[in-house]
């Protein structure tokens, strides 16, 4: 299915997978709506970028209104923005706790509500970037996988309330990518785990896959990690 002028709104937009979906969709012909707390456009043309922070849902909401304006309306939502902290439960600051959930998981609810009055009428689809961590429990990533696991259960029982209106809910649960997602000091992750993991790239291509799909289908899940991770299932 050609995605050639449609419009999709991408958050965590700047870096990593956000930024590599965002490249991959403007080479297809789709406008681009993107956020991020940079605002960064990527470089692309044509492209309406605004600096947003996911846990702002009027921010949010301003932006899909924006784009909406813009373009004639949002048949895609790419629910990218995400944060982790890994380590003992015990030892997990307030503050990582906090933003695990209100980034990975209401930060993925305010996005979609925000485009959702956009897409009604439109045949379009929601994609969230969940995780491997929400279908399986790991150890020292409890809250981790409790924002993933809500991020998950949302999207399934999305797609059943919105598939009679022509609108696709799929999740995307990806392994570990090589990105600097947790990386930073305190977050209990180092630069070592990343030689043999996935590349932003690798997860993008799937994302395309799934939306290029005829409309005649759906996927509700797709899962995958690289084969020299773990041994856990």
């Amino acid at each position: 299915m050609s995605l050639d002028g449609k419009t999709a709104f991408i958050t965590g937009a700047s870096r990593g997978i956000g930024a590599a979906v965002a490249r991959m969709l403007h080479a297809r012909g789709v406008n681009l709506v993107l956020s991020s707390r940079s605002g960064d456009d990527l470089g692309l043309d044509g492209v309406l970028a605004r600096a947003s922070d996911v846990r702002d849902a009027d921010a949010l909401a301003a932006l899909c209104d924006e784009g909406a304006a813009r373009f004639g309306g949002i048949d895609i939502v790419v629910a990218n923005a995400g944060v982790g902290a890994y380590g003992p439960f015990l030892e997990l600051s307030p503050e990582h706790l906090d933003e695990m959930i209100d980034v990975n998981l209401k930060g993925t609810l305010y996005a979609v509500r925000a485009a959702l009055p956009h897409m009604l009428g439109r045949e379009g689809d929601v994609v969230a970037l969940a995780s491997e961590a929400g279908r399986r429990g790991l150890p020292y990533e409890a809250v981790y996988c409790a924002s993933k696991f809500g991020q998950v259960g949302f999207t399934r029982a999305l797609d059943h309330e919105l598939r009679e209106r022509g609108i696709r809910c799929t999740n995307v649960c990806p392994g570990g990518v090589a990105t600097d997602f947790a990386l930073d000091e305190g977050r209990g992750r180092t630069s070592d785990v990343l030689p043999g993991m996935m590349t932003a790239e690798d997860i993008a291509e799937v994302v395309v896959f799934v939306l290029e799909r005829p409309r005649r289908f759906r996927i509700l899940e797709t899962a995958f990690r690289p084969v020299t991770e773990g041994s856990w299932g």
